[in-house]
């Protein structure tokens, strides 16, 4: 084998492996495939508007190094499968979405991918193009390559048998929708998270019957949230892609100890080899600051600048660990509303990600919270100003 094979062979090795759980049906199979050909892959979304999280990073990640690596890669937006709307494990079923609203909310889900995704290695499509045109013929041979007993057989529609909960007929024709597009793009590969196995699955079972022609699927882990448990808003545990760079670096050093390793491996491009010695050392009885430290640099340093990076961690060592308030604001004038004041505080926010901030209790004035943003308030020199978890100022 050449020093170039081999080199492809790393390559091929690496993009399935690290940042991956698990290759159906066996990574060897993708792995002699793609050291043959340029594949077709594809990782599908729905349009829902989300905020993007490191949690959502770690697919778009994996997604953006197949096309650095050449392949073709496909984005696809589902606004056809949208309408309908994956149940994920929820026991109530999605309001519908007009056209208006799934481009409003993919330009915005656009704008917060486009920190990993480079879309002019990308191809756009959407499902609503064949799926809008499939015929009542067409859908009866498509619901004849599957039966009742497969689709029941998902985790959270079993759960819901158990628990005596309603399953609409709709929500069962979902993965079999969505696994028609790899029929329709006639794809090598899917990639998605784990908990899209089953539709994903459901794809390779399609593509075999319809063009009998094997299908790989790639998952990517789920991970937890800074707290260590499950990332969701409602536990305030996550980092935003769109997070300013103390912000981002602050919420990352609240990761609990034994994530650092997860984080490191999922969420940046630190060798493998540092971080195994990272692992070590801890395990050695390491404190794990400085490599939580590290991780909070390097997430930070992807997302915006080595030079932010460096200004986001004296920020933090300034405010957090020397409990220091170091920012002056100046302000003329006397009253402001809540919201105009946190602007002038942090004039790189958005308006409506600062009505969240201080809808959430995070703008206190004198340690009182503000959470009004139309609130008239009063203000003086020397007055302390917070605004979110670590942006600190003193009014002059």
């Amino acid at each position: 084998m050449s020093n170039q094979q081999e080199n492809n062979q790393a390559k091929i090795n690496e993009i399935l492996t690290r940042g991956v759980a698990e290759v159906l049906p066996n990574k060897e199979g993708l792995a002699k495939l793609m050291a043959q050909k340029k594949i077709k892959v594809y990782l599908g979304i729905d349009p829902t508007g989300s905020l993007l999280t490191l949690g959502h990073s770690v697919v778009l990640r994996k997604l953006q190094q197949f096309a650095d690596a050449g392949h073709e890669v496909i984005l696809l937006i589902g606004n056809g499968t949208v309408r309908i709307g994956d149940p994920t494990g929820k026991d109530t079923t999605r309001p519908e979405l007009t056209d208006e609203k799934i481009k409003e909310n993919f330009a915005s889900w656009q704008a917060q991918a486009s920190k990993i995704l480079n879309f002019n290695q990308i191809e756009i499509r959407y499902n609503g193009d064949w799926l809008d045109q499939l015929r009542l013929p067409d859908f009866i041979k498509l619901m004849a390559k599957t039966t009742y007993q497969q689709l029941i057989e998902r985790d959270m529609f079993q759960d819901r048998i158990k628990n005596n909960l309603p399953i609409f007929t709709h929500e069962l024709m979902y993965p079999l929708l969505q696994g028609y597009d790899s029929v329709a793009m006639d794809v090598d590969l899917e990639i998605g998270g784990t908990d899209q196995t089953f539709n994903m699955m459901m794809g390779r079972h399609l593509q075999k019957a319809y063009h009998n022609k094997e299908k790989f699927v790639l998952t990517t882990p789920i991970i937890n949230g800074t707290d260590g448990r499950k990332m969701s808003k409602s536990y305030d545990n996550f980092v935003a892609l769109t997070e300013n760079p103390n912000d981002m670096f602050g919420k990352l050093m609240k990761v609990t100890d034994e994530e650092i390793i997860t984080y490191l491996t999922l969420l940046t491009d630190v060798p493998m080899q540092q971080i195994k010695a990272m692992a070590d050392s801890m395990l050695d009885g390491a404190n794990p600051m400085g490599f939580k430290k590290q991780l909070a640099f390097e997430v930070t340093k992807m997302y915006h600048s080595e030079a932010k990076a460096q200004s986001a961690q004296e920020h933090f060592e300034k405010t957090v660990q020397s409990k220091e308030a170091v920012e002056e604001l100046v302000v003329f004038e006397s009253q402001l509303t809540a919201l105009d004041l946190a602007k002038k505080a942090r004039p790189e926010e958005s308006n409506s990600n600062l009505r969240r901030i201080i809808e959430q209790g995070g703008l206190q004035l004198n340690s009182q919270k503000l959470t009004d943003p139309s609130m008239i308030i009063n203000i003086k020199k020397g007055d302390k100003l917070k605004v979110g978890k670590r942006a600190i100022f003193t009014i002059s």
